[in-house]
């Protein structure tokens, strides 16, 4: 999915909940699928790619877009303010 399909699909769920047709946990889950869609589609310029921490901690879940593994590990370290090597999880491109 590209960027300008996510935002019409954001943008469709969003009618749909100011139309009344959709109540705010359906479209929370509308928004949340285009989102997760759009991030295991990414393949950016640059070299960039969505990566996804797995594990036990805070960590586990999050995706971020980075340049390598590495580097999506000091971005999710950022995300949670600690050090890169505090975050108890695995990194892997989605």
């Amino acid at each position: 999915m590209d960027r300008i399909s996510a935002l019409r699909n954001v943008e469709e769920a969003l009618s749909d909940f100011e139309a009344g047709e959709s109540d705010l946990a359906a479209t929370e889950q509308r928004v949340v699928t285009v989102l997760r869609t759009y991030a295991t589609d990414f393949e950016g310029e640059d070299g960039l790619r969505a990566y996804q921490a797995t594990g036990a901690g805070r960590a586990h879940g999050l995706v971020v877009v980075a340049e390598s593994e590495s580097d999506a590990r000091e971005r999710i370290a950022d995300l949670l303010d600690e050090r890169p090597d505090h975050i108890d999880a695995d990194i892997s491109p989605v």
